[in-house]
């Protein structure tokens, strides 16, 4: 039998339900965000290389490059993730840092606005965001953890960036 998306990744119809459970609980409204992406991890490069192997299946690998001292693979699906109103095309699937353990599975969705992400730093002062990568001269982004969940904001969307990436690399 062929595997489908949910056995390479899991329940993601799940892991989105709660994830949005998460964020109308604390009243921060994404309505207007695009959901660009979602994310899975990986505990071991194993794990890594395998779901690399099984998610070519299922997509396109873009781009495959070294961020913060790690692989990160993002796939553009031939289908994408449908979730009410929203397709979600990309899963990007980074490989473990050294010193830092993951659970496999999903854990994060990443969103895109156009406003400056401070503005939604300031909008929601009751919640701990995380800032340190505010300030990136590409992709710049803010986090706020939800439990064994977070959500990042972005001004420009991966594959946009993925694009960027490509175009620097293409010059040197």
């Amino acid at each position: 039998m062929e595997k489908t998306l949910a056995d390479v990744i899991g329940d993601y119809n799940f892991f989105l339900e709660d994830l949005f459970s998460k964020i109308s609980e604390i009243e921060l409204n994404v309505e207007k965000y695009e959901l660009d992406h979602i994310c899975y991890r990986v505990q071991s490069i194993n794990e890594y290389k395998s779901k690399k192997e099984e998610l070519s299946h299922f997509g396109e690998l873009l781009i495959e490059s070294m961020v913060n001292g790690r692989l990160i693979s993002t796939f553009k699906l031939i289908e994408p993730i449908a979730f009410k109103n929203r397709k979600i095309f990309l899963i990007e699937l980074p490989s473990p840092k050294s010193m830092h353990s993951y659970a496999n599975g999903l854990e994060h969705v990443e969103f895109v606005t156009k406003e400056p992400l401070q503005k939604i730093v300031d909008r929601y002062p009751q919640y701990s965001f995380e800032v340190f990568g505010i300030h990136k001269k590409i992709n710049a982004d803010i986090t706020l953890k939800l439990g064994e969940y977070c959500i990042r904001f972005h001004n420009q969307n991966l594959e946009d960036v993925i694009k960027l990436e490509k175009n620097m690399s293409n010059r040197r």
